[in-house]
């Protein structure tokens, strides 16, 4: 089978990846045919061929032949066709992810001494050559910190059930490249493949019901367990392998600054089912499952940990800390080891048995139990000296010092939860609760300085706002408990289980002292009677759309100027946390002014801060899609202006972007060495230019960004919010409404029950526009501001191309909009507008879309001076175009389904079958286009 034979040399990269592709393909036919006959797999090759020779030439006559061999199925052959092309996709990402992982490997076997570019050592050979001293090496890394947020926004279509069966596919796949298998084995291993297909084929990849919260948090703690456990403290190794070999002289134990943190069972924004007890059966279980992680590795050390005291000489401290143990604990759950001359497998059951009942709240507040993770490191620490102390130093390195690291980074809470909740929920409870205490009838009406000057007034005011014996809305309750919730939570699980609590849509300085008031109320704010002040949860504003990004810095200011609130950032070491939305800002203003103004929130919000003296920790909310700020991750890092990241950076990682990156090991440790080395790559820009302003060219170059920026808000504005009839272009040619029938989130669709714009979520949005070609929140407006510059003028054209050579933030806006003209087909998207009942609103707004698509599509082509997208990244672009043929089909599929089921509906009638098929086509073209929302 030449499929399965694996050729050597150098170069032969590709070829690996053609080969895997070819024999999954190949396995898929096999499938297809002893599952649907011939039949199927005749008809789905002539659908194939047919989809790419209309992509090599388009004419009409072939169109119209290939929708109506598309219309013409049968609705039984068309379940599977449909099925046969999604995962036909989902192979092909399989092998792709695979190829990411081989890659990285084959450099690393032929550079021999070279070091590649985006890796951790890269960047600190940058730090040696760039002349930084040891000391100010490690004030570097002192200063950095990356927090990625994992989050529940309902991105991911996939079911567990299928990633897991995708996770054993790849780690097959994987072992072709094997040179030591056997013909006999090889032949085995395509028999398992083959049957991990079938399964594939016959497990359904819709889900029967939406999620639970706490089934989305189980979701999130699977890739902690499978992958970020093992992978993270391998990232921070190899960090300091490299320190090492750069600065021999000296001994390196980097600092923590890249963590995981989480926001499912907090995030309660517009999702009525994350409740107070969820968020704490939420840490409940992420204590679970650390603490399990912990008893997994104790229980290997086990089996490496048989020195004996008849060889060794072990220390003291190790021996009474056993002896302490003895005396304290109390084996009930672990069986003793009774061998007394192997101390450490004696020491280890005791650790385990402590473990053991940090999960038992009936060993709270006694010595049977770790108090905290600190303890725990404590206990390592010494196995740690007492191994070195007899030279068992290799083993210390393996085992003891990575467990070390994956307790300083799990804790025993495994990530941080953020809490979030829409700023109008606590104006409404604290509207209830001052008129019950007739502090003020109607709070929500007064003037915004009327409400800062009262809740100033409260927060320095010692008594309690509320009472026990008052009643309150269920909702106000349910506001009021989310607080008691994380004052008892920092007891039980420590301060870190939950420090910052967001608030979305922050409007104004009221909103964020309300949270403060709140937090006073428990105790997680408060003003000793020596003036202390006392803070251990931070009000983070989350700045969403463009007037909100414009009003951030003033808000900022107004805040850090009241003596209680510069007092309480004081109390957090001088650091404010700050969250801007990329979502809702592309939403309000399109991408060209979203990406602009977010970039000049970040420098005038930072210049606000430096006023004060108060350093910041910037959140950026970034999606996976383009339209939502979506990008790799280390270009996301290296895209923030230098002065910006001096206080930390935080991340959210959504929906399919965590199970792309952090499903397969070799891929995670890829993606966070890239993020490591863009880190220190930042934070040695940062240091070498803080004190340098931007140069006369930079300064012109904003101003040029700025005009552009101005007109392309205008363009993207007259269209969405000012023509009265493109809401209902969107609705009717996009598949919007079905899209909120898949089941991929707990979470609702809108904020309210309201089919006004402003309350659509940002995610459908994008999802509904990247599912029928258009792509539009990723590139629209682009093309009339960059004309407005241009105006034919070639002086003009040459500035734009300098401002691409040589302004990184120009470049990315320009990169990213090529990488979304090459994934939209206004061709396809035509066929989606024919769902679109008027006939003058159509013709009308797509005739918008089309005129504005090919004028971004040759400002773009002018600024790179390429002929077509992507010309000047062939990999990118043969990947798109060989993708596209076999996304075609879905999408012609999907326009079908959709008409027939929505005039189904209009006649009173719903098809079930209809719908799945719909949906099927979703997650088809999800898979196909590598984005959903």
């Amino acid at each position: 089978m030449t499929e399965l034979t694996v050729t050597a040399g150098k170069g032969n990269s590709n070829n690996l990846l053609r080969r895997d592709i070819r024999f999954l393909g190949n396995i898929l036919g096999e499938v297809l045919v002893h599952q649907g006959g011939n039949e199927l797999l005749d008809i789905v090759e002539k659908i194939r061929e047919a989809s790419k020779s209309l992509r090599a030439v388009f004419l009409p006559e072939l169109h119209e032949e290939f929708k109506g061999m598309i219309n013409s199925l049968e609705p039984g052959i068309r379940h599977q066709v449909i099925r046969a092309f999604a995962i036909y996709f989902q192979l092909v990402n399989i092998a792709e992810q695979n190829h990411r992982i081989r890659r990285k490997r084959d450099y690393e076997r032929s550079a021999g001494e070279e070091v590649q570019s985006g890796t951790i050592e890269a960047a600190v050979r940058d730090l040696k050559e760039q002349g930084f001293s040891y000391s100010e090496a490690q004030e570097l890394l002192n200063g950095m910190s990356l927090e990625l947020v994992m989050t529940a926004h309902p991105t991911e279509a996939m079911r567990r059930a299928i990633l897991d069966i995708h996770k054993r596919i790849a780690d097959d796949v994987m072992q072709l490249d094997n040179p030591t298998l056997t013909f006999r084995e090889r032949e085995q291993l395509r028999e398992k493949l083959l049957n991990e297909v079938i399964t594939l084929w016959q497990t359904d990849e819709l889900r029967d019901r939406k999620p639970t919260v706490l089934d989305e948090v189980r979701n999130g703690m699977y890739y902690f367990h499978e992958t970020l456990f093992h992978v993270l403290p391998e990232v921070y190794q190899e960090l300091e392998r490299c320190l090492t070999k750069y600065y021999p002289e000296h001994y390196w134990h980097v600092p923590t600054y890249l963590r995981f943190g989480s926001w499912i069972g907090g995030d309660r924004d517009g999702n009525p089912s994350v409740t107070s007890d969820v968020t704490w059966e939420t840490l409940r279980m992420q204590r679970k499952l650390a603490v399990r992680e912990y008893q997994r590795i104790l229980s290997d050390l086990f089996k490496h940990l048989s020195f004996s005291t008849s060889i060794v000489d072990v220390t003291d401290e190790l021996m009474a800390s056993i002896q302490r143990d003895r005396l304290q604990v109390t084996l009930r759950k672990t069986p003793q080891w009774n061998n007394e001359k192997e101390p450490y497998r004696v020491k280890l059951t005791y650790m385990t048995e402590k473990l053991h009942n940090v999960l038992d709240d009936n060993t709270k507040d006694t010595p049977e139990r770790y108090p905290n993770v600190e303890a725990f490191i404590q206990d390592l620490k010494i196995i740690d000296r007492s191994l070195r102390h007899h030279y068992a130093d290799y083993v210390a390195d393996t085992h003891i010092k990575k467990l070390i690291r994956q307790a300083e980074l799990f804790g025993f809470h495994t990530a941080t939860l953020d809490i979030r909740q829409h700023s109008k929920e606590h104006e409404n409870a604290m509207t209830e609760i001052l008129a019950k205490m007739n502090i003020v009838e109607n709070y929500a009406e007064l003037e915004e300085q009327e409400k800062i000057q009262l809740l100033e007034r409260l927060l320095n005011d010692p008594r309690p706002l509320t009472s026990p014996y008052q009643d309150y809305s269920e909702s106000t309750k349910e506001c009021l408990d989310v607080y008691r919730t994380v004052y008892l939570a920092q007891k039980e699980y420590g301060t870190q289980c939950i420090t910052s609590y967001l608030i979305s849509m922050t409007e104004a300085a009221s909103d964020i002292l309300e949270v403060m008031v709140f937090a006073k109320e428990v105790g997680l704010f408060r003003k000793e009677a020596d003036g202390t002040v006392v803070c251990t949860l931070q009000s983070v504003p989350l700045f969403e759309t463009i007037d909100d990004l414009h009003a951030a810095p003033g808000i900022m200011r107004q805040l850090f100027s009241m003596p209680i609130y510069r007092e309480s950032v004081a109390a957090m070491n001088d650091l404010q946390e700050i969250m801007l939305g990329y979502s809702d800002s592309n939403k309000d203003g399109g991408v060209v002014t979203a990406n602009w103004e977010l970039r000049v929130a970040l420098k005038q919000i930072t210049a606000a801060a430096n006023e004060f003296g108060v350093k910041l920790k910037f959140f950026h909310g970034r999606g996976g899609a383009l339209g939502r700020g979506g990008m790799p991750l280390n270009r996301s890092i290296l895209v923030q202006p230098p002065e910006t990241i001096g206080g930390g950076i935080k991340i959210t990682e959504q929906g399919e972007v965590i199970s792309s990156r952090y499903s397969l090991r070799g891929i995670a440790y890829r993606s966070l060495e890239q993020a490591t080395s863009a880190l220190i790559t930042a934070a040695i820009q940062a240091k070498l230019h803080q004190d340098q302003g931007p140069s006369a060219e930079e300064q012109r170059w904003e101003e040029i960004m700025s005009g552009i920026s101005e007109t392309s808000l205008h363009k993207y504005q007259d269209l969405v919010f000012r023509d009265p009839d493109f809401l209902k272009f969107f609705r009717e040619s996009t598949p919007l409404v079905e899209v909120g029938e898949l089941n991929i989130g707990s979470r609702p669709s809108k904020r309210k029950n309201s089919d006004r714009f402003e309350d659509l979520r940002a995610i459908p949005w994008v999802f509904a526009w990247t599912q029928s070609r258009y792509l539009f929140p990723a590139w629209y407006a682009a093309g009339t501001g960059l004309y407005h510059f241009y105006q034919n003028n070639e002086e003009n054209l040459k500035v734009l191309q300098d401002m691409y050579q040589n302004f990184s933030f120009f470049r990315t806006v320009i990169d990213t909009l090529q990488f979304a003209l090459s994934k939209a087909d206004l061709v396809i998207a035509k066929e989606y507008a024919q769902m679109c009942k008027d006939d003058t609103v159509r013709e009308r707004i797509l005739g918008k879309i089309e005129e504005e698509f090919h004028l971004t599509r040759e400002m773009v082509l002018k600024i790179c001076g390429i002929s077509e997208i992507f010309d000047n990244l062939p990999g990118l672009q043969e990947s798109i175009r060989l993708r596209n043929p076999y996304v075609d089909p879905l999408s012609y599929l999907q326009v079908q389904l959709l008409t027939e089921l929505r005039s189904a509906r209009e006649q009173g009638q719903d098809d079930a079958e209809l719908l799945r098929e719909v949906l099927l086509t979703i997650n088809g073209i999800a898979a196909g286009l590598r984005n959903t929302g």
